[in-house]
């Protein structure tokens, strides 16, 4: 009997095991996945648009098991790309037209390829800014730029000195005279650009430029500093335009400027300066010229003073600072100056005025 029951176990165990051999819908015919093709192949561009030239290109699609991206630049593996359904790749591109091409790979390893035009297009350069230190040391900064070319303005033919983004370029001496433009030109990495001039502001000041930013400033209650039509335009100075100085009610009577190119004492060690003053009571005042901001700090500020008489009035007189009474030891032969302050006729009351012009560097 117990020989029976084992036999017939044996027998359910077989029937069992053949029955379990085929499950309803889950055998080895794969032969549907022929039909599994990749639909609906397309692309998403995400193009940047700060210059950098990345571009993050997400294959999309249906039935896709994975993508294989050609970006139609460059070489070796930064060529291509591997990528899962919706995971996107990066690479960036320099300026230009490209073919990007996509290979769809279904379930099956079948391979779909698709091409699509990509163009790349970088934008101008905006909010240049230029910098100039007391040397004429030049830098400049700019949204979206890569780099940039400067112009000094001072040579024909110019060839621009390249200059990196975050750069400073050594200091440059300008020959005297002047004003020069100055050029900055910001380059994008592409074709855009933006060019940026600055008139610069240095020895001599004749008031005469458009472009120029006279910026001398005054500092007290009522104290002014303007450029004016010429009142008098008699004698040695016909000049359209003059600077004017009107005298506040506070201690302090001078105007000071910052120069973009330093007074530089290689060129010469006096300064000249035309002098109008309508007051005969000013007469005999004396008006000063003081130099700083040395480059290097050689003379410390305030050591670099001159002084000279008013000695007409209702006329113009030109008036020398004579710096080459300093020695050697005093002021370098090649000090350069970025700051001059002038002080008008010490004793002037309030109100009173005085004109000046063709302030210049001279021997």
């Amino acid at each position: 009997m117990k020989n029976i029951k084992l036999i017939c176990s044996i027998l359910f165990v077989i029937v069992v095991a053949t029955s379990c051999a085929k499950i309803e819908g889950i055998d080895k015919d794969l032969s549907f996945l022929n039909s599994a093709n990749p639909a609906a192949l397309d692309k998403i561009f995400d193009i940047s648009t700060d210059n950098s030239g990345i571009v993050k290109i997400t294959p999309v699609g249906e039935g896709v098991a994975s993508y294989v991206i050609n970006f139609g630049h460059g070489t070796g593996t930064a060529a291509t790309a591997s990528v899962a359904p919706g995971i996107p790749a990066s690479h960036a591109y320099p300026e230009g037209s490209y073919t990007v091409t996509i290979d769809a790979i279904d379930l099956a390893g079948k391979t779909t390829t698709t091409t699509y035009p990509l163009v790349v297009t970088y934008r101008a350069p905006e909010e240049v800014v230029i910098t100039i230190d007391a040397n004429v040391v030049v830098s400049a900064k700019a949204l979206y730029a890569k780099s940039f070319l400067v112009y000094y303005g001072d040579v024909a033919n110019e060839v621009g000195t390249p200059m990196a983004v975050g750069e400073k370029l050594p200091f440059h001496t300008y020959a005297a005279g002047g004003p020069y433009d100055l050029k900055v030109v910001a380059l994008s990495g592409g074709a855009a650009k933006t060019e940026v001039v600055k008139t610069l502001f240095g020895l001599p000041v004749n008031f005469e430029s458009s472009t120029v930013n006279y910026s001398f400033t005054t500092t007290g209650t009522g104290q002014a500093f303007d450029k004016i039509a010429n009142p008098f335009a008699t004698g040695i100075n016909t000049s359209a335009t003059v600077g004017r100085f009107t005298r506040g009610s506070d201690g302090a009577n001078s105007t000071t400027t910052v120069l973009d190119i330093p007074i530089n004492f290689a060129f010469g060690k006096k300064i000249t300066m035309m002098v109008y003053n309508p007051s005969p009571t000013a007469i005999n005042k004396k008006m000063y010229v003081e130099l700083r901001s040395a480059v290097g700090n050689v003379p410390a500020d305030g050591l670099a003073v001159k002084n000279v008489k008013i000695t007409k009035s209702g006329e113009w007189e030109l008036m020398t600072f004579d710096f080459s009474t300093f020695t050697s030891a005093q002021i370098p032969d090649n000090t350069k100056f970025g700051q001059m302050i002038i002080t008008y006729g010490l004793g002037i009351p309030a109100g009173g005025i005085i004109y000046i012009d063709t302030i210049s560097l001279t021997n």
